[in-house]
């Protein structure tokens, strides 16, 4: 069961796509009035830019007689899941833009080397994105200050001179514990993400909002890094103590996914005998067996809303700057196949 919530800002080219079932190049090519494109696709794009009062960036449209924008696009997440979709989102807004990307990627989680940022950041950018964690990373941040370009930190919290495009972590994880604890778990494990990153203090802070709700429950954690290889050391953890959780809440869909990978090779069912939710909705989440019950964060759409944003700054009259303030998107919890009661209820 999903549960959809309001618009809080404008619609993206990404959310027509969705609407009208059809790619994003393909909502490009009938707003620019190309052809290639049925009728009946047509008419399915723009009624969907009618319901979602779809406003087409005139810049974009007029890229012969406009100077190209250059948006340098940060990355370095041990995730694979997410990325992809991160850079759907960004590659598809920018076309759209009329954008050019100049990537940048480190590895691991880790910034790129000092020399490659300062190169980077003196390429003659518009504008910059930094995908998690390098959005709160005191090096690159550190080595981008006084580029004087807008800038968007994706998932992040509070970031200095950069606007933050995320969901409301906190209210999301309470959401699924609260999940967790309707179905009656009361021994529950919670698999912590990268400790360098606000999303998962604000994800463990949601966690226990839940948990001190509810009498008589008991909590066990382990530290992880959102990367599967720290999802299966984190399983071992949980599942090795003498009265393991009956329900594990991982901090991203990744770990979820090698949480239930160790279950499997102990024999134990999911969700019969181990319940196991994760967080993200990415294609990790729908890819094993059982697939997971999530927190859908909009990943693609996030990666959009944030090239948009920079974008928008960047073509602005005068270059003039817009005040820093978070955007934050919309959440739902996803219920599949991996949750179910505790054992004997």
């Amino acid at each position: 069961m999903a549960r959809a919530g309001k618009p809080t800002q404008s619609a993206t080219i990404i959310d027509v796509a969705a609407r009208a079932g059809v790619s994003a190049m393909t909502v490009s090519r009938v707003i620019n009035g190309r052809s290639g494109v049925s009728a009946e696709t047509r008419a399915a794009v723009e009624k969907a830019v009618a319901e979602l009062a779809y406003v087409p960036n005139a810049a974009a449209r007029s890229l012969v007689t406009s100077a190209e924008l250059r948006i340098g696009v940060l990355y370095s997440n041990p995730s694979a899941a997410f990325m992809s979709e991160f850079l759907t989102g960004v590659f598809e807004e920018a076309s759209i833009r009329g954008a050019r990307l100049v990537l940048l990627k480190g590895e691991g989680g880790r910034p790129p080397a000092a020399e490659a940022l300062a190169k980077f950041a003196a390429t003659g950018l518009s504008g910059i994105i930094l995908a998690p964690p390098l959005g709160e990373s005191v090096a690159v941040l550190q080595a981008l200050r006084g580029v004087g370009v807008p800038m968007a930190a994706i998932g992040a919290h509070g970031v200095r001179g950069a606007t933050c495009v995320r969901i409301d972590d906190r209210h999301a994880a309470y959401e699924m514990t609260r999940h967790l604890l309707d179905l009656g778990h009361r021994r529950i494990g919670f698999v912590l993400g990268n400790p360098d990153q606000a999303a998962s203090a604000e994800r463990m802070a949601g966690f226990y909002e839940a948990v001190r709700e509810v009498d008589g429950v008991a909590v066990q954690v382990a530290q992880g890094d959102f990367s599967y290889a720290s999802g299966l050391a984190a399983g071992e953890q949980l599942l090795d103590g003498p009265a393991p959780p009956t329900a594990v809440f991982a901090s991203n869909d990744d770990m979820a996914a090698a949480i239930v990978s160790v279950a499997h090779r102990r024999q134990l069912d999911v969700p019969r005998q181990l319940t196991v939710v994760g967080f993200d909705d990415t294609t990790a989440a729908v890819t094993l067996w059982p697939p997971l019950t999530t927190v859908h964060q909009p990943v693609r759409r996030l990666a959009a809303e944030a090239l948009a944003l920079v974008a928008s700054e960047a073509r602005a009259p005068g270059g003039k700057q817009r005040p820093r303030r978070d955007r934050i998107l919309d959440h739902s919890l996803i219920q599949r196949s991996s949750t179910a009661a505790p054992p004997g209820d």
